[in-house]
């Protein structure tokens, strides 16, 4: 067994030891989904940078990155912003809202805090977190199976399996205290990796004979002027408004212990994130030279210009195999595989609990009555992981692709309504009712096509929708976060 197969063997060994051991504690929902609020703040700020970061941070932007330049410092620049915003914004009222409403999802926080008898938030919300999530989970077993493909030869097809049992087991086990104490050392991994490798190939670029490392400043807007460069500068940026509504980000800081800790969560989570961000983009840039001076070779043969590699997102394992030792090369293609796992597990986990939680929980009373809602909530989790693993299967797009659209859609469907919410007095039922309907049917309905990306007219059609909505239709009631 080479060193880069006992790495990653013995990474496995270690998130499966922990889904066999917090399953003795998970013993509720309480536990299942919230980790029974008792994870203190390096846990929670770890916990909610690696879900944020999936396989899109890990494979795609360096592919993105590989493709398009430094137009991608727009999207680097974005999601730092987002991150900081979501954080300083949302992260503590939501703690303290869920404290006082005692909720466990988002969908739940809702249908409390409008007093939603009929189920109509509760309910549209669940659907719409279970559609995009599986969209989501479905890149992350795509981002698995190139990995996999790379570093063992298997053929994706093969990786994408392999991802999904262990992602399944180890969700299905544990719950949120798996998921969480995992992500903790899966965030470890991958901040190493999107340190130490971009330095590396810095490094390895400077040795080179005649090396001229240069950035083509033409690229920042990928070769666009006027209105054009504009739009891809928003496009990128765009990005940023997505943490506000995703799901499995925000129960984070619903799970953690204390609403005070919020404040030490938040500086864990920034110093994590923008060294994390510039390094991925980093990779995408140092590999463009790497690849074009003809130094890097995969399964064999030498890539001597980036046409050479036929998929971009796979030049991050590329690379590790290529520039480090096959120790540490092992350890950071995990992280590739921790980044996958971190993101996957925690939309499984939410996508889980708003079905059993807010839908079987309260319209299945008598299945409720018979049969024990955490083992619903377990198969559940099975049955949401082989309907992911079916579209990944089938699927042809790039997790950069799948990934944007899930984010767009969970973005604009929850981020208005949330923030406003928590935020806005005058905020009603029927207000984020419209936000959530705008924001999904306007992801999916890609009005501006090019010129404004979903994530962006989305995302502001669905604000706009809250706040007109909650005029017209007001619920009499002040009843502030």
């Amino acid at each position: 067994m080479d060193a880069v197969t006992l790495g990653f063997v013995l990474y496995l060994m270690l998130i499966l030891g922990v889904g066999f051991y917090t399953a003795r504690l998970t013993r509720s929902m309480q536990d299942f989904a919230l980790g029974g609020n008792r994870l203190g703040p390096w846990v929670i700020a770890f916990s909610e940078r690696a879900s944020g970061e999936s396989s899109w941070l890990i494979l795609g932007l360096p592919g993105a990155a590989l493709v398009a330049g430094l137009l991608e410092l727009w999207t680097v620049v974005g999601c730092i912003s987002g991150i900081i915003f979501s954080w300083y914004f949302i992260a503590r009222r939501l703690r303290e809202a869920s404290g006082k409403y005692a909720a466990l999802t988002i969908p739940e926080l809702f249908a409390k805090h409008f007093d939603d008898e009929q189920g109509s938030v509760r309910i549209l919300a669940s659907l719409i977190i279970t559609f995009f999530f599986t969209f989501y989970v479905a890149a992350q077993f795509s981002g698995a199976g190139k990995v996999l493909n790379v570093t063992f030869g298997i053929t994706q097809m093969q990786g994408m399996l392999l991802g999904a049992i262990i992602i399944v087991f180890y969700t299905l086990m544990g719950g949120f205290l798996a998921v969480a104490w995992t992500d903790l050392a899966q965030g470890i991994i991958m901040i190493g990796t999107l340190v130490i490798l971009p330095i590396v190939a810095f490094i390895e670029i400077g040795s080179l004979p005649n090396s001229a490392f240069e950035f083509d400043t033409g690229t920042l807007y990928s070769g666009k002027v006027g209105m054009a460069a504009f739009a891809a500068a928003i496009g990128g940026l765009s990005w940023g408004l997505g943490y506000m509504g995703q799901p499995h980000l925000v129960t984070r800081y619903m799970a953690i212990d204390k609403p005070a800790n919020i404040k030490i969560s938040r500086r864990i989570a920034i110093s994590w994130a923008v060294p994390a961000f510039f390094g991925s983009m980093f990779i995408g840039l140092t590999g463009y030279f790497l690849l074009n001076a003809g130094v890097l070779t995969f399964e064999g043969q030498l890539l001597s210009s980036v046409s050479a590699l036929n998929d971009p997102e796979k030049l991050m394992p590329i690379m590790a195999q290529n520039l480090l030792h096959p120790w540490i090369a092992g350890i950071f293609i995990s992280g590739a595989i921790a980044a996958m796992m971190s993101t996957a597990d925690s939309q499984l986990l939410v996508s889980t609990t708003v079905l059993t939680e807010d839908l079987i929980a309260n319209y299945f009373k008598n299945l409720v009555n018979r049969v024990d809602l955490l083992l619903v909530g377990r198969a559940l989790t099975i049955i949401i992981g082989l309907l992911a693993f079916i579209m990944a299967w089938q699927s042809t797009d790039l997790v950069y692709e799948m990934v944007s659209y899930a984010w767009g859609g969970l973005g604009a469907s929850f981020g208005p309504a949330l923030l406003l919410t928590l935020w806005w007095k005058r905020v009603s039922k029927t207000g984020v009712i419209a936000g959530m309907v705008a924001g999904t049917l306007f992801t999916v309905v890609d009005l501006f096509g090019d010129w404004v990306t979903a994530r962006l007219s989305a995302f502001v059609i669905a604000f706009l929708a809250v706040v007109i909505f909650s005029l017209l239709k007001p619920d009499n009631r002040l009843d502030s976060v």
